[in-house]
């Protein structure tokens, strides 16, 4: 590795300076991803290994990120597990024509077999392993399964998640009967994804956040655990983001990863003192920052590298995906300024 920054922090290991990459940062606000955008659609770019490849090693050679993440999307695996999924411009997000919601509906589903019907994302990661020939890592990703769950039983993302929460407080023996259907696909989907070439991969839990603690713990963070205990990594540290998930931060730096994932709405500093020893901290400045002037980003980057404190185990990031109306220009400065101000944690 030429830049192995990001996976030395994974590890809690010693680096010169702080590592920095953006989630969804392969995207929309790059002149140069909407160019490819124009030719062809979402699903088809997803499917089209060169095309993933492309816009997956955007980022790094335009905004100088220290890690690569696959270009893909979450939904993929209920997709590969037999559902329809839907992606139409500008009407409100990906949906799912028939979601499941019965015992013969979830039965039908199959765990997928990732090197048959999702090999278009090992093809895309062998692909980019190639062309970035050691120049950053590259990182994989899945969706948790309780966050894949909330959209097939939905059909679409939602304001209260009406059929999710009625299924699981009416009928908890279905949701489980899903949730451990997802567990072993995203664990096979994962291993795989190592093997083809991802050299870390994030579990992302978008809507963890939606339960109470309780909940929490019995319907996404027991299987994200089983995701990972299942893991074969080889190696590959694994990163755990659950989206407002601040009650449970020890519970989830228990799950078996090496890093945990911080949303804008916990305290860096709190989050070490309560579980920096044990877990990589990754985080956690408020995307809508980067709208703001190349000196207020600067001073929150530098807020933060303070509150995370001296040594190792942070790896910067936003504490959710890149929007995309972020000029490029502001979002080139907030990577600079990690890359310059962090030198001095060090």
């Amino acid at each position: 590795m030429i830049n192995d920054l990001f996976l030395k922090a994974c590890l809690r290991q010693p680096t010169p300076r702080t590592p920095v990459w953006m989630m969804r940062q392969a995207g929309r606000y790059l002149a140069e991803y909407r160019a490819i955008r124009a030719k062809t659609d979402f699903l088809m770019l997803c499917k089209t290994p060169e095309l993933a490849a492309e816009v997956t090693i955007q980022p790094v050679d335009i905004v100088a990120v220290d890690a690569a993440i696959i270009f893909s999307d979450i939904l993929v695996v209920p997709e590969a597990m037999g559902m329809e999924l839907i992606v139409e411009e500008g009407k409100g997000g990906p949906r799912f024509s028939s979601p499941v919601r019965t015992s013969s509906e979830i039965a039908k589903l199959s765990v997928p077999d990732p090197n048959d019907k999702l090999k278009y994302v090992m093809d895309a990661l062998s692909l980019v392993r190639k062309q970035l020939n050691g120049r950053v890592p590259l990182i994989g990703f899945s969706g948790s399964p309780w966050t894949l769950a909330a959209y097939m039983v939905e059909g679409r993302g939602s304001k209260n998640f009406r059929y999710i929460k009625e299924m699981i407080y009416n009928d908890s023996h279905l949701a489980h009967k899903l949730l451990e259907k997802l567990a072993q696909s995203v664990a096979a989907y994962l291993s795989a994804q190592i093997e083809a070439g991802a050299q870390a991969v994030q579990i992302f839990d978008t809507w963890g956040g939606i339960l109470t603690p309780d909940a929490f713990q019995e319907f996404s963070l027991q299987y994200i655990r089983q995701v990972v205990s299942e893991l074969k990594t080889n190696g590959a540290p694994v990163i755990i983001f659950c989206k407002d998930c601040s009650h449970s931060l020890e519970k989830i730096a228990a799950t078996g990863c090496q890093v945990v994932g911080l949303d804008w709405t916990v305290d860096i500093g709190d989050a070490r003192t309560l579980v920096g020893d044990t877990v990589a901290l990754q985080g956690n400045m408020d995307p809508t920052i980067l709208y703001a002037k190349p000196e207020q980003i600067r001073e929150e980057v530098r807020a933060i590298l303070s509150k995370y404190g001296k040594g190792p185990g942070h790896i910067f990031n936003l504490g959710h995906g890149i929007l995309p109306d972020i000029p490029v220009e502001h979002a080139k400065e907030f990577v600079q300024a990690v890359k310059e101000e962090s030198v001095a944690f060090h």
